[in-house]
């Protein structure tokens, strides 16, 4: 048992030196050495905004760091508990238990150390608009709000709701949100496309079957150094009341904010926000976010036009959530699955996630 455990410890140390390989401890190192001289800078909080984002920058580096080290150490003392199994029994069923959680935490940094896209690190901004199937689609646009929502949650990673379109008889048209955490952007980006739901609808007397559509948008938060630069030419604001389900008053006053941008067409809706200037300024950092992220995909549109790629493009139907007549969840780009839908409305979508980052860089490494 003890030769078996040893083989088994051997693997995680080989995992564990790939990962810091790529994830470059020193450089790392020296970055939460410059992020610490500037958060000491006296004149730091002469720019809030900026100074935050170096703190945060810093909290975060330092986070990783001491994640990748205490995993070293712990390998370290798995080797311990099976030395001292050969006098002590019940250490070896100690280590065996050890041995799952630490292979399950090294593949979670591993994941991570696969999201090294030029926003990965980024908060994210995610919209879910119903689609196709009437109150159907409104229903299921909310189950996925609630689902990542949960998600969050059960990270521990802040979220906030930044606008919601209720639909007349239930559900929603469209919810925008939040996720405040490191590499949400790069985590929830493989999330984007159309998801389908299959079901009775319970909205229908008949109990007939109903299939629905809803699409999910995934942009990184812009940060202020990015210098997205809107001419108020380009811009058409709307200033309305915000409002609740079944079209009820919360707001006395013109506080939400609808932005067009006029030359695409991008239209940003906020009305989380008390103040008609909070709502403004929220809105034009998610114009700002969607307006980069529009750039980089016609920079991505133009290489694959002169590489002669013909793929399929990345917002086509990626997952269908079937709760009759048999209860599946199923990601068609990577296959991966769960018998249990309803622990998948229940924010468990972690296997999806991280099964659709592993697709995603071997798309990459593919067409590389």
């Amino acid at each position: 048992m003890a030769t078996d455990l040893s083989a088994e410890i051997a693997d995680l140390r080989r995992i564990y030196a790939s990962i810091t390989a790529v994830t470059d401890l020193d450089e790392l190192r020296a970055r939460i050495a410059t992020l610490t001289e500037e958060s000491a800078a006296p004149d730091l909080w002469d720019d809030p905004e900026a100074a935050q984002a170096v703190t945060s920058k810093l909290s975060h580096a330092q986070t990783d760091l001491e994640r990748i080290e205490k995993l070293g150490s712990r390998i370290d003392d798995l080797e311990v508990m099976v030395e001292l199994g050969d006098e002590d029994p019940s250490m070896v069923e100690e280590a065996e238990g050890e041995l799952e959680k630490v292979r399950k935490a090294l593949g979670d940094l591993e994941v991570r150390t696969l999201l090294s896209g030029e926003y990965d690190q980024r908060a994210a901004v995610v919209t879910i608009r119903a689609g196709a199937g009437g109150v159907d689609a409104a229903d299921f646009a909310e189950m996925l709000l609630r689902m990542y929502l949960r998600w969050a949650e059960r990270h521990g990673y802040p979220t906030s709701v930044m606008d919601t379109s209720y639909a007349e008889e239930a559900g929603l048209k469209s919810a925008t949100f939040e996720v405040n955490a490191p590499y949400a952007f790069g985590t929830l980006s493989v999330e984007g496309g159309t998801h389908r739901l299959v079901r009775i609808s319970p909205f229908d007397n008949q109990g007939r079957r109903q299939t629905s559509f809803a699409a999910v948008e995934v942009i990184p938060l812009i940060e202020h150094t990015d210098h997205i630069e809107i001419p108020e030419a380009e811009i058409k604001v709307d200033v309305f009341r915000s409002s609740g389900p079944g079209g009820q008053s919360v707001n006395t006053t013109d506080s939400a904010v609808r932005m067009t941008h006029i030359p695409t067409g991008v239209v940003v809706s906020m009305q989380n926000e008390k103040s008609q200037i909070q709502n403004r300024a929220a809105a034009l950092r998610v114009l700002q976010s969607r307006l980069l992220l529009l750039r980089q995909a016609e920079e991505a549109a133009e290489k694959k036009a002169l590489s002669g790629d013909v793929k399929a493009s990345w917002g086509d139907q990626m997952r269908s959530y079937v709760l009759q007549p048999y209860q599946m969840v199923k990601d068609l780009r990577t296959e991966f699955e769960s018998g249990n839908p309803s622990a998948v409305f229940d924010g468990e979508i972690d296997g999806f996630v991280d099964a659709g980052i592993r697709w995603r860089r071997n798309q990459q490494n593919d067409e590389d």
